[in-house]
């Protein structure tokens, strides 16, 4: 049997955004609860980020939350990308994915950014799918860049 995915937009509440990213905290490399109070995030994103949602029923699958406020820059920032473990591999991120880099375009975003760690090669790889080329890295995070112009002159 399969199951129906409904795409939303920034419905989920804070509650459930928590009980999301605890669920995916493991998959997160490193684990998210080692870098955030994951309940104060979930908070943060819910009121200031744009949120695209995966949901079958009342199960939020996946999510990737950005921020498209930047008006000076114009630079969108994905701060956080999950997908239910048992959800990945269905295609749900790349649909998200493509949902961010619409809203982005039709909100006047010249780029995407988001940082990944250097070892998590799934995310890397689902990022340079989406166009994303790497730019600044440290030992620990690589920053990542979509221009939404189609220059890469625009990528820092």
């Amino acid at each position: 049997m399969s199951i129906v995915i409904q795409y939303r937009l920034n419905t989920a509440s804070s509650a459930e955004i928590a009980e999301h990213l605890l669920r995916c905290d493991a998959h997160f490399v490193p684990p998210l609860s080692g870098r955030v109070e994951i309940d104060n995030y979930a908070r943060k994103i819910a009121n200031k980020a744009t949120r695209f949602e995966a949901w079958s029923g009342d199960k939020l699958l996946g999510l990737i939350a950005a921020y498209c406020n930047d008006r000076d820059s114009r630079i969108a920032y994905i701060t956080s990308v999950s997908i239910l473990q048992d959800y990945v591999g269905k295609g749900i991120s790349n649909r998200l994915m493509n949902q961010c880099v619409e809203y982005a375009k039709a909100a006047d975003m010249r780029q995407i950014s988001l940082e990944v760690a250097v070892n998590n090669k799934p995310a890397i790889k689902l990022y340079e799918k989406s166009g994303f080329v790497a730019g600044k890295s440290d030992t620990s995070f690589v920053c990542m860049h979509l221009s939404l112009t189609g220059s890469e002159a625009e990528h820092e």
